[in-house]
């Protein structure tokens, strides 16, 4: 992609708020350069990607960097915070201070709940997975193109974090020539294993992973992290650059050519429609056909965890006499059109699939195929009644977020969404609980420390 002249930073991304701002309007920037850090995940920070000038007011929950210009970039480190944690931690923690301040601690996750893992926590293990299966997002092999000797840096520098924990490769063959060629890379390192996976979406889910792994969360956090994660990890401990580009898919049905570009953080949303989009009327997803979300027209760039855009045509109008349409042009999961009679065939995709919204039918597809086993359609009917409890109790915990449910619904219900926000409210109804129960026994312990006092004086 050619180069902007103007970035528009995002504030939020689907993980991160960059609330605490370092910058102020009118300043000159670097690229690598700290504008912004999220303070509810352990301080992780916002890169500038280029140097430019600094603008705080130009556009809402936005950092603008005008007079984009493409300079070296350096490494935004402090020197005395280096020293401290070198005195604290050792090499190690030098280590983890670089991925955090370097912007290379974004690409990892908490395999179990796909949050920010702490820099400075110590896994059981970590997952690396090479597979993006999701449709219409940056692949493994593109990511790894020319790079399978920064990748094996990446892997020997995510070893040097650890003590005797594995980590685990999840490839699609490991017998291939691909395969070969990395196992030769790292022959003698016994603690890379390589774990094949199927190429059948989700299970380069890193909830799945683990599980097959027979990892469990009670034994402590994994890092899981992907193709990019790895290589950001070479870049920012063997050269320590900032890592600010980042490989995105642009595809959809609402794309003239699906590519993979380089781009970087804050590149305008607008220059990227305009090369690639040719729907007048279409809908734009922040991510892949099935976990994306609907990028507003308000984000005006680029954020630092978009792996891939998404478009979709939008019908502006109702199609007519749509629901007794026979549809031998349709395709479905179940065999209720006359599709089912044909062979495979390409069915145009928009966000008219499945027709409009209706009540649950109990199909049961949802169930046939969700990878963590656990029956949507009943945690579904348990969430229309506000029976949390018992949707807890119906493991809704187990979901792993892939929106197969919600594709195969003929009902067109959106189960995913469903679920992630019965989550998110279960576990803000647990965290209350906890809070309520610190205090408890704070107040327990504090009349305990007074009624010795009391006694202490009476003697």
């Amino acid at each position: 992609m050619p180069e902007p002249k103007v970035l528009y930073m995002p504030l939020r991304s689907e993980r991160f708020t960059f609330s605490d701002i370092l910058v102020k309007d009118g300043q000159k920037v670097s690229g690598g350069d700290i504008l912004a850090k999220d303070p509810d995940n352990y301080e992780v920070p916002l890169l500038a990607p280029r140097a430019g000038t600094v603008r705080l007011e130009a556009v809402e929950n936005h950092i603008v960097i005008e007079d984009v210009a493409q300079l070296e970039e350096r490494a935004d480190i402090a020197e005395e915070e280096m020293l401290h944690i070198e005195k604290e931690m050792g090499a190690g923690g030098i280590k983890r201070y670089k991925l955090l301040s370097l912007g290379a601690w974004q690409f990892f996750y908490d395999a179990f709940t796909g949050q920010l893992p702490d820099p400075l926590g110590t896994p059981q293990a970590i997952v690396v997975s090479t597979l993006s299966l999701e449709p219409f997002l940056a692949r493994g092999d593109v990511q790894l193109h020319r790079r399978l000797l920064n990748f094996t840096r990446g892997l020997e520098q995510l070893q040097s974090l650890l003590e005797y924990q594995p980590i685990y490769l999840g490839m699609p063959n490991i017998r291939s020539e691909f395969a070969n060629l990395i196992r030769n890379q790292i022959r003698g390192y016994a603690w890379v294993k390589m774990l094949e996976k199927p190429l059948v979406y989700p299970y380069d889910d890193f909830a799945l992973l683990a599980r097959r792994l027979e990892l469990r969360s009670s034994n402590g956090p994994v890092w899981a992290v992907r193709t990019e994660g790895v290589l950001a990890a070479d870049r920012a401990l063997t050269e320590t650059k900032p890592c600010t580009v980042r490989i995105l898919s642009i595809g959809g049905t609402g794309v003239s050519q699906p590519t993979h570009l380089k781009a970087i953080p804050g590149y305008p949303i607008r220059r990227i429609r305009d090369q690639y989009v040719f729907e007048p009327s279409a809908r734009v997803l922040n991510g892949g056909i099935f976990t994306g979300k609907i990028l507003p027209e308000e984000t005006l760039g680029i954020d630092v965890e978009c792996r891939g855009i998404t478009v979709l045509p939008e019908p502006e109008e109702r199609e007519f006499l749509g629901f007794i349409r026979p549809g031998w042009d349709r395709d479905s999961y179940s065999s209720s059109f006359l599709s089912a009679m044909r062979n495979d065939f390409r069915e145009r995709l928009t966000t008219a699939l499945r027709g409009e919204g209706r009540p649950c039918v109990a199909c049961n597809y949802c169930e046939e195929v969700c990878p963590a086993g656990i029956m949507p359609y009943l945690i579904h009917k348990y969430l229309y009644a506000n029976l949390i409890e018992e949707a807890e109790q119906a493991r809704i915990d187990l979901c792993v977020e892939c929106g197969l449910c919600s594709y195969v619904c003929p009902s067109k219900i959106d189960l995913r969404t469903q679920f992630v926000e019965a989550k998110d409210l279960i576990a803000k109804e647990k965290e209350e609980i906890r809070q309520e129960q610190l205090r408890q026994e704070e107040a327990r312990k504090r009349e305990e420390e007074a009624r010795k006092q009391a006694e202490e004086n009476v003697e």
